[in-house]
């Protein structure tokens, strides 16, 4: 079952960032990456996280590991949540879901301020692979901008 979950969250994930950085930026198109893809993603990620919380799904546990306990906000506790199958798919499309969203905030941002989709694609392939990098790139080049521009004293 996590496999084909894990599999089926990143088609629908990768289909929807080559619609971001690819097509062009219709309405349709945002609202089809934006609804289908994030929400989705973000609907998926409720559905396993309340099916391990609650004990309806195995969470397939590593022999040996102690219960997971999302209340417990240390390293050791966080991960213990992911030395199960479950857990690492629930936090994949935790993930996956996250930095979706944050490439539509930033395809539209970037847009919105004149910036060509050449300079956008780098900057949205960043986010695809390593999410806090391509966001941390887009603020330090909107931020640039708009002091470039007077915007910021």
């Amino acid at each position: 079952m996590w496999d084909t979950v894990f599999n089926i969250a990143n088609l629908l994930a990768l289909a929807m960032w080559a619609i971001l950085i690819l097509l062009p930026r219709k309405p349709f198109a945002m609202a089809l990456v934006l609804y289908c893809g994030v929400g989705l993603l973000c609907l998926t990620y409720v559905v396993l996280l309340v099916g391990l919380v609650s004990g309806v799904f195995d969470p397939v546990r590593e022999a040996g590991a102690g219960a997971a306990n999302f209340g417990d906000f240390s390293l050791s506790g966080i991960a213990d949540l992911f030395r199960s199958e479950g857990g690492v798919t629930t936090g994949w499309v935790h993930y996956l879901a996250f930095d979706l969203f944050i490439g539509v905030w930033i395809a539209r941002d970037a847009d919105a301020k004149g910036f060509s989709r050449w300079v956008q694609a780098p900057i949205l392939l960043a986010t695809f692979m390593a999410g806090p990098l391509g966001l941390f790139v887009w603020l330090l080049m909107r931020e640039r901008r708009a002091r470039a521009a007077g915007r910021w004293s």
